[in-house]
């Protein structure tokens, strides 16, 4: 299958480097609101149980929390179903226009959530303020690379993925202590402060580009008819799902598995956020030099530090974050590795590929949140959702070692027939590869 590295548009040669670094803050600052959005309710689920399911957390606590993971779910679902939506209805609008608007939607979606009274009117919040995440970091990472210049793609998907792992270094330790005391609505309204102030940093800083002429919706959906990118979706989706089972219930595991005070959620949101900030820096330099290197090295060891958390986690809360701040790095060096696979293979419908990587986590995050919560609702206890991680995890790294080996058979193949026709064949000899 043939893929044709991704080159990005030409880089804004004429900003001031003050410009570029504004419009590059501006970008992150956004992902910094999503980060906090999407990653404190699960520092807060227990507070979000108590609140609006009072009922069925005195009756069965365990049974409480997992059914509160549905807020977590419907956030992941609003992405699935927003990412590809908003990618190709926005075929004929500029990425400076369309990274603003996802904004204000974000802003609006997470104001709902703050305000909505009721259990199941607060998922449906959730679904909505899910539904422009995709579609924002897709935007975020073409305008990045392309502020960034050529060559820098990987970095470029890094630095708009950075305000998301800042925010879970910084912010949603910081939030979350501040929902345990103020409440976790104070806390999403805080974060549409954010938003709102990200649509002014945004139009104020990212320079205005125009409309691709000509594009359609159906150059945007021939992405769609390569399977690879399907496969490569199905390895994001099931790969790190197995993050998502554990992280989902962090708040719970701090307290009944390392059997730590809530006091110390925070500590340990920090941990995992730090390992999380450091994992995308240095998976984004990895990337760009080898982009098959970071996958082939990069799963495995993400594997065995899952392995690691199942074995500490009830040791010590210093352990188990430990434990969350390797897997965190080690899930995080991958995200822009898979963003930059599926960019190169969509090709021309560059913003479907890279809104389809993040409909891809979330769909990781709704099946890792379910099927956490169903063995945790099984009775099964908060450490089993590792078990459940570490068997997904494994089998999304089997599907990249078989891609990849698929892939390097019909290269080889496609080389082999053009070999025997050498005497009549005058053209460059095309390679198939994935490309490093």
């Amino acid at each position: 299958m043939t893929v044709t590295p991704f080159t990005p548009h030409a880089p804004h040669a004429a900003l001031t480097p003050r410009r570029r670094r504004l419009a590059l803050l501006a970008i992150a600052l956004g992902g910094f609101g999503i980060g906090g959005s999407e990653f404190v309710s699960m520092g807060l689920l227990p507070n979000i149980a108590d609140s609006l399911l009072p009922e069925t957390r005195a009756a069965d606590p365990e049974a409480g929390i997992a059914r509160a993971g549905l807020a977590i779910t419907a956030y992941a679902l609003g992405v699935v179903v927003g990412a590809p939506a908003l990618a190709l209805l926005s075929v004929r609008w500029s990425r400076s226009t369309m990274i603003v608007a996802l904004a204000v939607v974000l802003a609006v979606g997470t104001l709902l959530s703050a305000v909505m009274p009721t259990f199941e009117l607060t998922v449906l919040a959730r679904f909505l303020a899910g539904v422009p995440h995709g579609a924002y970091f897709g935007v975020a990472s073409l305008l990045a690379a392309s502020l960034m210049g050529p060559g820098s793609q990987g970095r470029g998907t890094a630095l708009a993925l950075s305000g998301l792992t800042v925010a879970n270094l910084l912010g949603v330790p910081v939030l979350t202590a501040v929902g345990q005391v103020a409440g976790w609505r104070a806390v999403y309204l805080l974060l549409t402060g954010v938003f709102l102030v990200t649509v002014v940093a945004l139009r104020l800083t990212v320079p205005r580009e125009r409309a691709v002429p000509g594009r359609r919706m159906l150059d945007e959906l021939a992405a769609l008819r390569r399977l690879q990118l399907w496969i490569v979706i199905g390895i994001a989706a099931i790969g790190f799902s197995g993050g998502f089972a554990v992280f989902s219930y962090i708040a719970d595991i701090t307290t009944e598995v390392a059997g730590a005070g809530i006091g110390a959620v925070p500590w340990v949101l920090a941990a995992a956020g730090l390992g999380m900030t450091i994992g995308n820096v240095a998976g984004g330099v990895a990337t760009d030099r080898s982009l098959r290197g970071t996958l082939l090295i990069g799963f495995p060891l993400y594997i065995t530090a899952l392995v690691v958390l199942f074995a500490v986690a009830h040791t010590s809360v210093l352990a188990l974050a430990a434990g969350f701040f390797a897997v965190n790095l080690l899930s995080s060096s991958l995200s822009p590795a898979m963003q930059t696979w599926m960019i190169r293979i969509a090709h021309r419908s560059e913003l479907l590929g890279a809104s389809m990587n993040q409909a891809a986590f979330n769909v990781a995050n709704a099946l890792g949140a379910s099927l956490g919560g169903a063995v945790i609702a099984a009775g099964l206890g908060f450490q089993a959702p590792m078990v459940v991680a570490i068997v997904l995890a494994s089998t999304g790294f089997a599907m990249v070692v078989a891609t990849l080996v698929a892939l390097r058979v019909r290269a080889r193949r496609t080389l082999e027939q053009l070999s025997r026709h050498e005497d009549t064949f005058t053209g460059p000899v095309p390679v198939v590869s994935m490309s490093s």
